[in-house]
């Protein structure tokens, strides 16, 4: 495993680049100034609202670049690069769909903010976590200002088991993800994490064996496929690791950092 031709590193967040907790740890900050003087391009890839995914990687937002919504929208420097969005005709029908699922909860995850309506104070406190800026409406069906990135789902039972099942049949049209634990996301065909990357990588001339990507969950497959260095967290989803190249250690134990670290090692060792 050559690591010394890295040229862009790409990390999910949840379960990949965050703890438990949701926070990035003081190392990966420090790794993070190596790999920019380097001249490693590094870009943070999630589910996550744009900006909650800045919010969690303030000290460094303005030297990255942000795939958000899964692959709906691309960032840099708060400029927008990319975005692949649903047409309103389709969102309603997709929201009259979800709405049908019993004990779930429907977030439209527009441009400028989220959208939920009143689910309760339970609810808000858990979604806020990867929502930074959101508004509670009356009824999502009259959003008319914004556009439509993805629609979330939230099933606190399962997304798998209980979402997934009654929204596969949309994947003829649509990318129906299961992207976490309680979570399913459905969004525009090529809304996905690696037709994203695949379009930085094709701007700055980076090819798969000089990329290197961190995932643990099926909203992260697409991005796999980018990639020869492609790392499953110990901790990733099955269909993750079946998919990856190698494996590296869990997001509780700095898996992301120890394989930068080594790679980080490796360029240096080539330059002196």
């Amino acid at each position: 495993m050559d690591l010394s031709q890295i040229k862009m590193v790409a990390t999910d967040m949840d379960g990949t680049l965050l703890n438990s907790k949701g926070e990035v740890s003081r190392q990966f900050f420090e790794l993070f100034e190596e790999l920019r003087q380097l001249g490693v391009i590094f870009v943070a890839a999630s589910g996550r609202q744009y900006y909650s995914i800045i919010d969690k990687l303030k000290p460094i937002k303005d030297d990255i670049y942000v795939i958000a919504e899964n692959g709906a929208l691309t960032m840099h420097q708060n400029n927008e690069l990319q975005t692949t969005e649903i047409d309103r005709e389709t969102y309603l029908e997709l929201l009259e769909i979800a709405r049908k699922l019993e004990g779930s909860q429907v977030i439209l995850c527009g441009r400028k903010k989220g959208y939920i309506e009143d689910y309760g104070q339970d609810f808000v406190d858990m979604f806020s976590e990867f929502y930074d800026r959101y508004e509670i409406v009356e009824d999502l069906a009259e959003i008319t200002d914004d556009t439509y990135l993805k629609i979330a789902i939230c099933n606190q039972k399962g997304s798998e088991k209980y979402l997934y099942p009654a929204l596969k049949h949309l994947e003829n049209k649509l990318k129906v993800k299961v992207s976490g634990e309680i979570w399913l996301d459905l969004s525009h065909n090529l809304a996905n994490k690696g037709h994203a990357l695949q379009q930085l990588q094709q701007h700055y001339g980076i090819l798969p064996e000089e990329t290197m990507v961190f995932g643990d969950y099926n909203n992260d497959l697409e991005m796999m496929g980018t990639a020869t260095y492609s790392f499953a967290m110990q901790n990733a989803h099955p269909n993750v690791k079946a998919i990856a190249n190698y494996t590296t250690k869990s997001n509780n134990d700095n898996g992301v950092e120890y394989m930068l670290s080594k790679m980080i090692a490796s360029k240096k060792t080539t330059i002196m």
